[in-house]
């Protein structure tokens, strides 16, 4: 059966779920559904789809090391990508609502950047991409605030930023935040404490895969930080519960700053750490994650409170991102259709 045709029976049948749960014989076709997505394009990671406070779905497919044929589990342990930039966001945030910091200062208040660009270049331009930085040596690619350009070296400069503020190492100050919120599957890979961490996997030009090499990446609270499915999750329902920034906080997280042409979305709207479609923020809302070997997504839906997470250690087609994240913008479109 086709996806379409597949997801138009789900909608009929999920139309006449009179709770908040799905895992009633008449719902069963979600968890088909999903099945049907994952297996038809070869998914090698985990799924989890949860309303409210319930998990509906949650599925491990293929191999955490695949020379060893090792199963998946899914409370394995991924690199999150991009996903970290959200988490990098409400630190940030988090030091705002405190007094301790304005989202106006320049960034050599902080830091001793011997550069003219230092006293232009604000922590707001940082958070949206909008600062022209190539590299600290450099000039900038750019006017302060006139483009954006989607950048890891922003997020870099504000886990430094933290660590002037904190006097403690980015590392340190992730961690606390961490036990703060019981997000115990949650690490920063200085942190040696995790375990079932899997490997990673990219298909080379021959279209074979091989271990991918490169993590953790240079900026790590860009996109090197390690969690699970679960720990995503509620990361999610601190976030947009508001027990992580103050709603009014949450509201510029969420608020467009610049907008991207996206190698999957086309175009997408940035705000503070997450990303949205035009007008949507309020519909579909997250992130997207890449580092290499592992495309990962987290997804909240506030119209039906229903959570996305799709974490996978194999990356292919990397020259088609589209293709890359099929599986991902796939359930993106099922949750999002969804009525309940």
């Amino acid at each position: 059966m086709k996806y379409h045709a597949l997801l138009f029976l789900l909608l009929l049948l999920a139309s006449s779920c009179k709770t908040n749960k799905i895992n009633t014989k008449e719902c069963s076709s979600l968890s088909s559904t999903i099945d049907s997505i994952a297996l038809n394009n070869n998914f090698n990671g985990v799924i989890l789809v949860a309303k409210d406070s319930t998990i509906q779905y949650k599925k491990a497919f293929g191999y955490s090391d695949l020379g060893n044929k090792t199963e998946l589990k899914t409370s394995d342990l991924f690199f999150i990508g991009s996903i970290s930039k959200q988490i990098t966001a409400v630190l940030i945030l988090r030091e705002y609502e405190k007094g301790n910091l304005k989202l106006t200062d320049k960034i050599n208040k902080y830091l001793p950047i011997n550069q003219p660009w230092a006293d232009q270049v604000t922590i707001h331009h940082l958070l949206t991409h909008t600062h022209g930085i190539v590299e600290i040596d450099q000039p900038l690619e750019f006017g302060v605030g006139t483009k954006f350009h989607y950048s890891q070296i922003g997020f870099g400069l504000l886990s430094q930023i933290l660590e002037k503020i904190y006097h403690k190492s980015f590392e340190e100050i992730s961690t606390n935040l961490f036990n703060e919120y019981g997000l115990k599957n949650t690490f920063h890979p200085d942190n040696k404490n995790y375990k079932h961490l899997v490997k990673g996997y990219e298909e080379n030009k021959n279209g074979k895969l091989i271990y991918a090499e490169g993590n953790p990446v240079k900026y790590i609270a860009a996109g090197g930080l390690i969690s699970n499915v679960e720990d995503i999750l509620k990361w999610n329902k601190l976030l947009y519960s508001g027990k992580l920034v103050k709603s009014t906080t949450l509201d510029l997280m969420r608020t467009r700053f610049a907008t991207r042409v996206h190698p999957i979305f086309d175009e997408i709207e940035y705000g503070y750490g997450l990303l949205f479609k035009d007008k949507q923020q309020n519909i579909e809302i997250g992130a997207f994650g890449y580092s290499p070997g592992f495309p990962s997504a987290a997804y909240y839906y506030p119209q039906t409170n229903m959570n996305l997470i799709v974490l996978e250690n194999i990356g292919v087609h990397l020259d088609d991102f589209k293709q890359t994240f099929k599986v991902h913008t796939d359930l993106m479109d099922l949750i999002k259709n969804l009525k309940l």
